[in-house]
């Protein structure tokens, strides 16, 4: 079921009476400082994981197979 617009507008008049103005643009800016703080993190791990997978193909790995002489 979609919501059109003014159902929106209307979900959003209660909201305000409910909780007041100052509460509900506190709480929007608590959610745009989670979203901000999650993004900063999710860009650190990608960071991080680039630069795991730089140095591990910087470093040089001899994966000659062992060669058993029969002697």
């Amino acid at each position: 079921m979609q919501m059109g617009p003014l159902q929106l507008l209307l979900i959003a008049v209660v909201v305000l009476v409910l909780f007041g103005r100052g509460k509900v643009s506190s709480l929007m800016g608590e959610v745009g400082k989670g979203i901000t703080a999650f993004k900063k993190g999710v860009s650190d791990g990608s960071a991080e994981l680039e630069k795991e997978a730089a140095d591990a193909a910087s470093v040089a790995k001899d994966v000659t197979p062992e060669t058993k002489d029969k002697v």
